[in-house]
C-alpha cells in the first residue's frame, strides 16, 4: 500500500469536537462506508493517529485491506 499522509491524532480530533468516525473502503470502485460510533472511537488512545489504523481495516464488502478514516463534524445548521 502506498504511503499516505499522516493524519491527526485521536486527541486532536477530540479537542476539535469530532468524536464519530466515518470509515471508507480504500477501493474507489467499492467505496463501502461505515460509521464508528463515538463510544467506540473513544476507546482508542489520544496519541494514536487516524492514519495508523487505516491499514488494519478490511472491507466487509470487497475484502480489500485499507481504509480512509476521517474525523466527523456534524453539518452546521444555517438559519435563514
Amino acid at each position: 500500500m502506498p504511503n499516505y499522509p499522516k493524519k491527526i491524532t485521536f486527541g486532536e480530533m477530540r479537542e476539535s469536537g469530532d468524536r464519530g468516525l466515518p470509515v471508507y473502503c480504500r477501493d474507489y470502485k467499492c467505496n463501502h462506508f461505515i460509521k464508528i460510533a463515538p463510544a467506540e472511537a473513544d476507546k482508542w488512545p489520544d496519541d494514536l493517529r487516524l492514519s495508523d489504523l487505516e491499514t488494519r481495516f478490511v472491507c466487509t464488502v470487497c475484502g480489500r485491506r485499507g481504509a480512509m478514516i476521517r474525523g466527523y463534524t456534524p453539518p452546521l445548521k444555517v438559519g435563514l
